[in-house]
């Protein structure tokens, strides 16, 4: 497979001339969390200037536990967000909401259960009948895939703070977490790595991290849903396979308690675990979704009782702006 390359030159050629005579696109793009190695593909693309290239005058809303992006992007507020998985792009079509997903920024779900090593937790079928903290958002989410998949119950259910204190001080606690983070500080603390469970690993098919926006804004300027789905691809494949310190900066500054090493452990998480680039992206570029995939997915979750069958699921998204090999060398 040929790795994937930039087409910095090509996009100038396309973009650079014409924009640079116009006043850029305002763009306001909210996060699903606080700065961290996950958005280094769009903190590059704007420390390198590579929005301001395809016309793009953008800036990055952080989210957090405090924060609901996806409230302000329905409530018009934001041009672009990040729904943090599948599952929001069906809800979208469930409440008759006008928003769609445009692009899947992970090929592979980062989220994952994690336990003590030693403690007979070693995998998601051992988990059955045993406590497990998870957030109200996984609750009502791949919770459900997980109860159907391996006989889980609610009353497994413990509550979630957003800390690992649960885990210092209980060697039987179990809970969710990011590959990217909680591993690395628990080592940090420990000297020992968890067990990390990781979502995909169980035959989940969902993407995550994906960019959505209305319906309205897909119809009527398609060709800036396109500028700002392509620069921030190029600004993935910048941060991927080329040097990342501009997004680790700009990273860094919204969000001084990032530290350098937590970032480079998620840098390399999200390389070793082929969180963006793999499966379709391989072939497809970054962003790839493909029908037979949310065919996959919707089908898993009509199996754990969340959907109607004849639920229009198609509806959620679009494959106009993905897919076109965007970056790959050919």
């Amino acid at each position: 497979m040929a790795r994937p390359a930039l087409v910095a030159a090509l996009a100038f050629a396309l973009f650079g001339t014409t924009q640079a005579a116009q006043a850029a696109d305002k763009i306001t793009f909210g996060l699903d969390w606080i700065a961290e190695p996950e958005y280094g593909g769009y903190y590059e693309a704007l420390a390198n200037g590579i929005y301001k290239k395809y016309g793009l005058d953008v800036t990055i809303v952080p989210g957090g536990p405090e924060v609901n992006n996806a409230q302000r992007l329905i409530g018009g507020r934001l041009t672009f967000d990040i729904t943090s998985n599948s599952f929001l792009a069906l809800n979208f079509v469930q409440e008759q909401i006008p928003f769609v997903a445009v692009a899947a920024g992970f090929q592979r779900d980062p989220d994952a259960l994690i336990a003590h090593p030693g403690a007979g937790n070693d995998g998601f079928a051992a988990l059955k009948g045993k406590p497990i903290a998870v957030s109200a958002d996984t609750r009502a989410s791949w919770w459900n895939y997980l109860k159907a998949k391996y006989g889980y119950s609610d009353a497994q259910l413990r509550p979630y703070g957003f800390s690992l204190a649960p885990y210092f001080a209980n060697k039987y606690d179990i809970q969710e977490a990011y590959v990217t983070d909680e591993p690395f500080l628990i080592h940090a603390k420990t000297g020992q790595w968890p067990v990390v469970m990781m979502l995909p690993d169980s035959g989940f098919d969902g993407y995550a991290s994906l960019i959505a926006t209305s319906k309205k804004l897909v119809k009527t300027n398609p060709g800036l849903v396109q500028r700002f789905v392509d620069a921030s691809a190029e600004g993935w494949y910048d941060y991927l396979y080329g040097n990342p310190a501009p997004a680790f900066a700009a990273i860094q500054q919204a969000n001084p308690d990032m530290t350098p090493e937590l970032m480079h452990y998620g840098y390399e998480q999200l390389k070793t675990r082929g969180i963006v680039d793999s499966g379709d992206a391989k072939t497809l570029g970054i962003y790839a979704m493909t029908d037979a995939r949310w065919k996959s997915f919707f089908t898993q979750m009509v199996a754990a009782g969340m959907y109607n069958p004849s639920m229009n699921y198609q509806a959620g998204y679009t494959l106009q702006f993905v897919n076109h090999g965007f970056g790959l060398r050919k």
